[in-house]
């Protein structure tokens, strides 16, 4: 009884870290930076946040081994992939062709997850694979580096796989360190790595800007970020992936109430072959 408790428990966290993580995408449409900024400021906001917090409860921020910090820095390079990709989608076509896209990433999990943990790959997941790939090629209007839609769609798919990388590697750090710990040495290495861009892109913020990646640092990714690590704990990667999907339903109806966006009948149709497999592979994995 206990045991379910808690995973109902973390169930119910991932499910509110994923709709503050819908908010992200809709916040991000109101700020007129380029992505690559939007990802900087998210995570430095983030890492101060997290810091500030792990410093007043005495958290130790020591790691078990050389090996957990390469991994863990490595983790973070791939988050500044991640972080700058999924803005770059939703900035060049649209909050839904983000979301839509990036709720793929169960599609990389089901084989590399396998690899990864020495886990036997399942005819079933291959086949939600195949559907969910299928999905996406439905909402493709058409295969030109031209189209803005296209373009959109190749940034999410990029976003889609850093996003799985990141999932097995915090599903590996989520029984040996607590979310909030993993959190900072993430977002922490990603500031690092995005810094630069600082220097080299040129804009002149407004005070909307700044608000904006203060809402999305602070709280769709600090708050949101460490509820979701946490919350992994006695959930498989897969499992949690699938939760993540719900992105796309919380980001469009954000999208739909703050930017009057209304999707398209191939994101419509396209998403919604996405996230019914998602849906009915969730129900498989509780059941």
């Amino acid at each position: 009884m206990g045991t379910n408790h808690t995973f109902n428990k973390n169930i119910l966290y991932l499910h509110i870290a994923v709709m503050l993580f819908g908010l992200s995408g809709v916040t991000a449409q109101f700020v007129q930076i380029p992505a690559v900024l939007v990802a900087l400021g998210r995570v430095v906001c983030s890492s101060i946040l997290l810091f500030v917090i792990a410093f007043i409860k005495k958290d130790s921020l020591k790691l078990h081994s050389r090996k957990d910090y390469g991994l863990i820095i490595l983790t973070g390079a791939v988050m500044a992939v991640h972080w700058t990709t999924f803005f770059q989608s939703i900035q060049v076509s649209s909050v839904a062709i983000g979301t839509i896209t990036f709720s793929t990433f169960p599609l990389f999990l089901t084989f590399l997850e396998p690899v990864v943990f020495h886990e036997k790959l399942k005819r079933e997941s291959i086949l939600s694979a195949v559907i969910l790939f299928i999905g996406v090629l439905i909402t493709i209007p058409e295969f030109s580096m031209k189209n803005h839609i296209t373009i959109g769609i190749f940034w999410g798919m990029v976003c889609s796989f850093t996003y799985a990388v990141m999932t097995l590697a915090n599903r590996y750090f989520s029984i040996r360190y607590s979310g909030r710990i993993i959190c900072l040495y993430e977002q922490g290495t990603a500031a690092i790595v995005l810094l630069p861009a600082f220097f080299i892109v040129k804009v002149s913020w407004r005070i909307q800007d700044a608000a904006g990646v203060a809402f999305v640092g602070f709280i769709c990714t600090a708050f949101a970020y460490s509820l979701y690590v946490s919350a992994q704990r006695g959930v498989r990667a897969q499992t949690a992936g699938i939760i993540s999907g719900m992105e796309t339903v919380y980001g469009i109806f954000y999208a739909l109430l703050f930017l009057r966006e209304i999707p398209g009948i191939r994101e419509i149709v396209g998403g919604t072959v996405i996230l019914g497999v998602a849906m009915y592979s969730s129900l498989k994995t509780s059941k």
